[in-house]
C-alpha cells in the first residue's frame, strides 16, 4: 500500500484506538467497582473508588465517542495522576516503577484530546446533525 491508501484509514483507525484504549482503560474501572475480572482492593480507599467511578463511565463515554475531547483530557489527567501517585515513588524509570502503562494511557488520552473522537463516534454524528 502505498501512503496515500494508508492515510485514507488514519481517520477510522483514529476511531478504533480511541475505543480500543478506552475497552483496554474500562477494565480498571470495572476491577475496582465490579471485582471484575479479577477481585479489586477491598475496601476500596476513597481515592481508588473515585478513580474506579472516573474510569469505568469515562471510558464507557469515551468508548461511545460523545464529549470526546474532555473525557479524554480527563482520563488523561486521571491516568497521569495514577503514574505519580502510585508509581513514581518508586523509581524514576517506568519500566522500573511498573508505571509504563498508567503513562502510556495518559499521552494516548491526550492525543485524543487534540486528534478528537474520530468518524465513528456519536461527537461525529452529532456534528452531521447539526449541519
Amino acid at each position: 500500500m502505498n501512503d496515500a491508501a494508508l492515510s485514507a484509514w488514519t481517520p477510522r483507525v483514529l476511531s478504533i484506538l480511541r475505543i480500543m484504549a478506552a475497552l483496554l482503560f474500562m477494565q480498571h474501572g470495572t476491577q475496582k467497582l465490579l471485582d471484575f475480572p479479577i477481585p479489586g482492593p477491598d475496601p476500596l480507599p476513597p481515592l481508588i473508588l473515585v478513580a474506579g467511578i472516573i474510569e469505568l463511565f469515562g471510558s464507557a463515554v469515551l468508548a461511545i465517542g460523545l464529549f470526546s475531547r474532555w473525557t479524554a483530557f480527563l482520563l488523561s489527567g486521571m491516568a497521569a495522576a495514577a503514574y505519580f501517585v502510585g508509581h513514581a515513588h518508586n523509581g524514576f524509570f517506568p519500566i522500573v516503577n511498573k508505571g509504563e502503562l498508567a503513562a502510556l494511557y495518559s499521552f494516548t488520552f491526550l492525543y485524543l484530546f487534540f486528534a478528537g473522537p474520530g468518524p465513528w463516534s456519536v461527537d461525529a454524528m452529532r456534528a452531521k446533525s447539526r449541519v
